[in-house]
């Protein structure tokens, strides 16, 4: 094992990553999360302890697992349980209404396996779906209607990991989120923003305005945000289970939402109308899945393969990393060679990944060393490649391929949500959940309390480039393409060593590559992987980087060698869980994005 991934899990650089950023969760019955009625909990982005561990991007949600998991629950009832929460607390991000992927591992058989819960176009989808005349429609028409709205998988998520490896009802682990949309979570400044941020559309629907802008305003920073919709909704699926969704008066009441979507009239705005049916909803299945694997550094890398694309693409880019020693390497230079193993990375995302139902995914081939290493000689240490770089061929890899016809990376929306669980038996999940965009479609549910998806957006229009394939157009039944990279990583041994994921659609991808490399190769501490500042290559004609590494010597020895930069101020919104080598869990969330994210453990420890 590397020298510096040995140095990361030191008593000493665990100690330091505490006594950096605070003291561990509160003691149970602390703050007033779940269990304790409205009002603000304490955020603290790492902790330590025993009896399992949970991080996610809000307190109440965070606590909600760990209610859980208090009670006998395993890691995957904290999940659900969580991830409810999220639904609650972060509505504009996850809830319901989208889809998203699950990873699990088994402590008893030490295996890992997926859930592909991504959301579906209708049976009546075709590669026209977003086309008028033969162009494609505004985007921003497209966003905010019935006909950005995919099926969704959330619900059937839960079922799927319930059924395969929980151990607590659906209905018991709905109850901390149903209460805490009966009494209500204190607001904070990013729920405030969230909402001004989409207060334009949101009015165009008056449900949706109802519920997010009580009395016509945006809701007040400290004030108290209720859902009694939410909490009717999740008390009808823990009694009637996730099914109800799917068959029934709840899926009538969808179908009719995406198909005429509940405008007020009096706003001017016309919703393009969906054309979900009862059919596409009672057809609905979560895919149970292996997961991608790849090698790194005698690490095992786990994640999601195919609808989603980040199991692939981190796993090609680490494959690229494998040959170049990074623990050796200035900081210059270690980021050159993560900016082009990322632009490569994309370059056979976008040619290649799609669903694999409908489309022919070389997984394998784009996992293989062999291919990786083909890819890998195109990077110099006194050059920087040219965006769009065309994709190469994994099923006929060829040394430094010359150039031949690229696509550039198509939008993915930013906003999505990821939780972290381990539980006392050594089970662990990574679980990241959307709606797609801040706000998803925009269109809420007449009285049931949450928003609907906008998840169709992340197919491409139309071919990216007209002579390269696009294996991401719609289709009927079809999953878009996703960023999202819930990942495990175990050891040698095959036990878990680390579970990370993060918000943030392409992003998604160069966040969780660059935490791995940061804690793996860099040698920091959970916590600092995560809050580092990040860069994001994704096959573009510059690299977007966050303050810290905009304002720092490194851009200017990076430009020198021929890098282009556009300055973002936030990237992606990381949480994890590791465990320690003496048995203890560290839970670990950002420090400063998104409002900082919220660390738990069951029995905090020094």
């Amino acid at each position: 094992m590397r020298r510096s991934f040995a140095r990361s899990l030191t008593a000493a650089a665990v100690a330091a990553a505490v006594v950096s950023v605070g003291a561990a969760a509160p003691p149970p019955g602390a703050g007033s999360g779940p269990g304790a009625g409205p009002g603000p909990v304490a955020k603290t982005p790492v902790a330590v302890g025993y009896g399992g561990a949970v991080a996610s991007v809000d307190a109440d949600a965070s606590a909600a697992g760990v209610e859980i998991l208090r009670k006998g629950g395993n890691a995957v009832d904290a999940a659900v349980a969580t991830a409810a929460a999220l639904g609650v607390t972060e509505p504009y991000s996850a809830g319901i209404g989208g889809g998203g992927y699950f990873v699990h591992y088994d402590a008893r058989s030490r295996t890992v396996r997926t859930i592909d819960g991504r959301e579906t176009a209708p049976l009546t989808a075709g590669p026209g779906l977003f086309l008028e005349n033969g162009q494609p429609i505004p985007f921003a028409d497209a966003v905010t209607s019935g006909l950005a709205v995919g099926t969704p998988g959330t619900p059937a998520t839960w079922r799927a990991a319930l059924d395969s490896w929980g151990s607590k009802p659906l209905g018991t682990l709905l109850k901390p989120a149903e209460r805490l949309a009966r009494d209500g979570f204190t607001v904070d400044a990013t729920f405030r923003s969230q909402t001004q941020a989409n207060e334009a559309r949101f009015r165009n629907f008056p449900d949706t305005a109802e519920l997010f802008l009580p009395g016509g305003e945006l809701p007040v920073v400290g004030s108290t945000f209720k859902n009694p919709d939410l909490a009717r909704t999740y008390g009808e699926l823990g009694r009637k289970g996730t099914g109800a969704l799917y068959r029934g008066r709840l899926a009538e009441e969808i179908v009719a939402t995406v198909n005429k979507p509940p405008v007020d009239p009096g706003s001017g705005y016309r919703a393009r109308p969906g054309d979900l049916t009862l059919r596409d909803l009672a057809r609905y299945t979560a895919k149970r899945q292996a997961p991608t694997r790849t090698s790194y550094r005698g690490l095992a890398v786990h994640s999601m393969a195919p609808s989603s694309s980040g199991g692939t693409t981190v796993g090609e880019a680490l494959n690229i990393l494998e040959s170049t020693d990074l623990a050796g390497s200035t900081e210059a230079r270690y980021l050159h060679r993560f900016i082009e193993a990322s632009r490569i990375a994309f370059a056979d995302r976008g040619r290649w990944v799609g669903d694999p139902a409908f489309e022919d995914v070389p997984t394998r081939e784009l996992l293989s060393q062999r291919y990786a290493d083909a890819r890998e000689c195109l990077i110099k240490d006194d050059a920087v490649l040219t965006s769009p770089l065309a994709p190469g061929d994994p099923r006929d890899p060829a040394a430094c391929p010359a150039a031949g016809p690229a696509a550039p990376t198509t939008y993915e929306g930013e906003d999505t949500t990821h939780l972290t669980t381990a539980d006392k038996w050594g089970n662990v999940v990574s679980y990241t959940l959307t709606i797609e965009q801040t706000g998803g479609s925009g269109i809420t549910v007449p009285d049931r309390g949450f928003l609907l998806n906008n998840e169709l957006t992340d197919f491409s229009f139309a071919p990216a480039s007209p002579s390269v394939p696009d294996p991401n157009l719609p289709g009927p039944g079809k999953r878009p393409r996703s960023s999202m990279s819930p990942t495990i990583v175990l050891d040698r041994h095959d036990r878990p060593l680390l579970a990370l994921g993060s918000p943030g659609g392409a992003t998604i991808i160069t966040t969780v590559l660059q935490t791995l490399t940061g804690f793996v190769d860099r040698g920091l501490p959970l916590v600092d992987a995560i809050a580092a500042p990040r860069a994001s290559q994704r096959n573009q004609t510059t690299t977007e980087l966050e303050p810290g590494l905009w304002n720092s010597p490194t851009r200017a020895e990076l430009e020198a060698i021929g890098h282009g930069f556009r300055q973002n101020p936030e990237i992606g919104a990381a949480t994890g869980v590791q465990r320690l080598p003496d048995g203890r869990w560290l839970a670990a969330a950002e420090t400063v994005r998104r409002g900082g994210g919220s660390a738990m453990v069951v029995r905090p420890a020094p």
